[in-house]
């Protein structure tokens, strides 16, 4: 593929007269055979990196190839294949909120080759009729991305198993050339990616942007109760009409905070965000903030479920009314503000009541060996022939009294933990969050379990949140803060 080409199709194709200095190289690279494992914030152009060279490597073989796209969220799927089509670029998705007979539409058109990309989440490579399609695509997969890969990583708390079998999905694509792409990755989560990939840093080295963004007003404030979080929260919101997310690690304490800060700002809009809502009221929520005018004053009260590829470049303000589990989330979410260049709130905080949640949270993501073999012991006693999920362990297990509080959330960790190991499976997925129905397959041994492996990643994710602490009552920024990012 010569430079001309690639020029043209840019021009056509995007409305672009040139690539920024950082995108050329990553193109470069992908138009060489290379992977590539791109950190650059949201709306730098990171989508362009592997959407100009998936149509460039189909237009220079004839017309044959797709270019996939695994990416997390359904909402954001769907406007990029919408901005796509407006372009003229043949593009679709599939994901649990399309019908069937569109679905098969969808996978029969896929097959033929007839998109230049196609959008899916990596749980659907469990499905058989999506495979297929993909198998009989005309020169196959010529590009595979990897759209917010820090979800791969065992470092942080998404509950996205089948981000962890990306590297086992891709050498069943034939091994096709890789981006992995992430607006966020710390050198162990970098690290994570190209493992899961089987990939080392010379064959997936790393192009990164600047993390440096200093019309980000950062601040952190020791509050005591939810009355001064309020206050806080109305002040910083009253500075301006312009759109501003608050973050919040508990959907009830967000639910309660949002009618609390509705009768402070009777004036303001106010949407709630958070992981169990309906997909229909997450994508409508999701387009309302999208479209949010400058003056409109909508707060988004959101647990960490929003974020990941948000793309709004007039974010005035970003409140963390309950503290963050580590420096990189912290830094993603604050990252998605003032993305136009001026400047902007980010504000943490601190109330010592608040830091008992995350150790609880830790807690879930790093189960005991005994508890993961007494639910072991129970799916065996009780699901040896029957199909279960979560909530049928989380009320043998845990017990009816928690099993909707938040003793109940460790049952997630349980399940995802033992189908790793191979002692259940998943037999269908409920949602498109990788969560769903499993089978038991095998007894587990004890000594299949490395106690000691896990205490130190529990102590590991302890001494993380003893890092935002300990930012919390920094005068300035610590060097460690840089630490964590070594790009």
């Amino acid at each position: 593929m010569i430079e001309t080409d690639l020029q043209a199709i840019l021009q056509s194709r995007f409305g672009l007269q040139s690539l920024r200095p950082l995108q050329q190289q990553i193109i470069d690279r992908v138009m060489d055979g290379g992977d590539a494992l791109v950190v650059m914030p949201t709306g730098s152009g990171k989508s362009l990196c592997f959407q100009l060279p998936a149509i460039a490597m189909r237009e220079e073989s004839g017309g044959e190839g797709v270019g996939l796209v695994f990416s997390p969220l359904i909402a954001l799927m769907e406007d990029q294949v919408a901005a796509l089509r407006k372009k003229g670029v043949k593009a679709s998705y599939v994901n649990s909120t399309v019908r069937k007979q569109e679905r098969l539409k969808r996978y029969k058109k896929l097959a033929a080759g007839d998109y230049e990309l196609f959008y899916a989440t990596p749980e659907r490579m469990e499905k058989p009729d999506f495979r297929e399609a993909l198998d009989q695509v005309p020169g196959g997969v010529n590009i595979l991305a990897i759209d917010e890969c820090h979800c791969v990583t065992k470092w942080g708390h998404d509950l996205r198993p089948a981000y962890q079998k990306i590297g086992e999905f891709r050498k069943q694509l034939g091994d096709p050339i890789t981006i992995a792409l992430t607006a966020t990755a710390t050198k162990p989560v970098r690290e994570d990616i190209r493992t899961v990939l089987n990939l080392d840093i010379e064959e997936m080295p790393l192009f990164a942007a600047p993390v440096d963004r200093p019309n980000l007003k950062l601040s952190s404030s020791i509050v005591w109760d939810d009355g001064e979080k309020i206050e806080h929260i109305k002040a910083i919101a009253s500075k301006t009409n312009a759109t501003g997310i608050v973050y919040f690690t508990l959907i009830k304490n967000l639910e309660q905070m949002a009618d609390r800060l509705q009768e402070a700002l009777p004036g303001r809009e106010i949407e709630i965000y958070h992981g169990r809502l309906h997909p229909k009221e997450r994508t409508r929520v999701y387009h309302r903030f999208i479209e949010a005018g400058p003056d409109d004053g909508l707060i988004l009260l959101a647990t960490n479920a929003f974020g990941m590829g948000v793309d709004k470049p007039d974010l005035r303000y970003i409140v963390h009314g309950q503290i963050p589990a580590s420096i990189e989330a912290y830094h993603q979410e604050v990252g998605r503000a003032g993305r136009d260049g001026k400047d902007s709130i980010c504000e943490m905080l601190y109330c010592q009541d608040d830091l008992a949640i995350q150790q609880e949270f830790i807690r879930w993501q790093n189960p005991s060996a005994d508890l993961l073999m007494s639910v072991m012991s129970a799916i065996e006693a009780r699901y040896a022939e029957d199909d279960f999920d979560d909530d049928d362990m989380r009320l043998m297990v845990v017990g009816k009294g928690h099993a909707h509080g938040m003793g109940g959330g460790i049952m997630d960790y349980c399940l995802i933990r033992l189908a790793q190991l191979g002692a259940i499976e998943l037999t269908s997925i409920r949602s498109e969050g990788g969560r769903g129905r499993y089978r038991f397959v095998r007894s587990l041994d004890d000594a299949e379990l490395d106690v000691a492996a896990i205490a130190e990643k529990n102590q590991r994710d302890l001494m993380r949140l003893l890092d935002v602490v300990k930012l919390t009552k920094a005068e300035s920024i610590p060097e460690y803060v840089n630490d964590y990012f070594d790009l």
